[in-house]
């Protein structure tokens, strides 16, 4: 069989062809969540880069498409790989873990424990006594990298099973104290990150 009288073929129809739109447009979606995730981070350079393959892609994929206007299962990969693309690159976010937060913990109880070993493994803790509706709170304030998160949440779930605390994306930062074995990671690619590190 030449080449030709594959393409030709229905195996290349509905097999292989609905398997490649499928495939770009996973990718290009993929890209696609990724590029918007990095605009909302401030991540000028990235986000274009990834905006030109993410166009190249889907402009290949759309155009097979066109090409076969009568071939349903071409829509059903089309649509299949948009929801597919989705998924990767939210997880592929999630996986990168790139960029700043802030976690702010609220707890009625004794908030002594966890301070102490927030601070003993280098993170910076904001401690505020307030009123809360059912009466006098700690308010813990951290700036951390996405990829402590973890650390930090096992540690309010030890120490504060029952606290609150919320997580906030942060796009731009000025001083502040992280922990020693992260944060010339983060003083090396301030145009990322936009940390400066303090006089």
């Amino acid at each position: 069989m030449t080449w030709q009288e594959f393409v030709d073929s229905h195996l290349f129809a509905y097999g292989v062809l609905p398997l490649l739109i499928l495939l770009a447009r996973v990718m290009d979606v993929t890209l696609g969540t990724l590029r918007i995730i990095f605009v909302a981070r401030g991540l000028k350079v990235l986000a274009p880069i990834l905006g030109f393959f993410e166009v190249v892609i889907w402009l290949l994929a759309i155009g097979q498409v066109m090409q076969n206007l009568t071939n349903v299962i071409h829509y059903l990969a089309y649509g299949l790989g948009f929801a597919l693309g989705n998924y990767v690159g939210i997880r592929i976010e999630e996986k990168l873990a790139m960029g700043l937060i802030i976690v702010r913990v609220i707890t009625r109880r004794d908030a002594g424990e966890l301070i102490a070993y927030l601070r003993g493994a280098d993170y910076g803790v904001t401690v505020v006594d307030a009123e809360g509706s059912s009466g006098p709170v700690h308010i813990l304030f951290m700036l951390l990298k996405r990829s402590d998160l973890a650390k930090v949440v096992e540690a309010i779930n030890r120490y504060n099973p029952r606290a609150f605390y919320s997580v906030e994306d942060v796009r731009q930062v000025r001083e502040g104290i992280f922990p020693t074995r992260h944060f010339r990671s983060v003083h090396l690619l301030p145009s990322i990150f936009r940390v400066r590190k303090g006089k």
